[in-house]
């Protein structure tokens, strides 16, 4: 009886702890897109070949997902000022989570305009920390 006492207790922190890590990276990004760095925006995303992003297509691997992202933003303009609006991280279990949210980007007309969307990611937790292994932004 004991051990379900502590898996009860233990459950809110677990919770806690992935919200924390998981928003820690997610604010990283934002960071790094907003100062114009692709490649640090990327670390939050497991470097991996079986790590995928959905969208219009689906693309397989880190590097692949990395090179998408530089073709499409292909400056500092082009990637415009970021930000995340209703994250809700949900733990599954210990080391998974998925998170849902909305993404809005601030550009110029001449740099593509205003850009909006939800996403919904799912995070492992690594050796290196929570990265995304699936990323599905429309």
């Amino acid at each position: 009886m004991s051990k379900w006492w502590f898996v009860l207790l233990a459950a809110p922190l677990l919770a806690a702890t992935a919200d924390d890590g998981i928003r820690r990276v997610m604010d990283d990004q934002v960071s790094a897109w907003n100062r114009g760095d692709v490649r640090a925006f990327m670390d939050g995303y497991e470097d991996s070949p079986s790590t995928t992003f959905v969208g219009l297509n689906i693309t397989k691997g880190h590097a692949a997902v990395l090179a998408n992202y530089q073709k499409r933003y292909p400056s500092k303009d082009a990637m415009g000022t970021l930000r995340f609006t209703d994250i809700e991280v949900r733990p599954l279990g210990e080391d998974y989570a998925v998170v849902i949210g909305r993404y809005h980007l601030d550009r110029s007309q001449q740099a593509g305009g205003e850009g909006n969307g939800v996403f919904t990611l799912v995070f492992h937790r690594t050796p290196r920390g929570w990265k995304i292994i699936l990323d599905h932004t429309s």
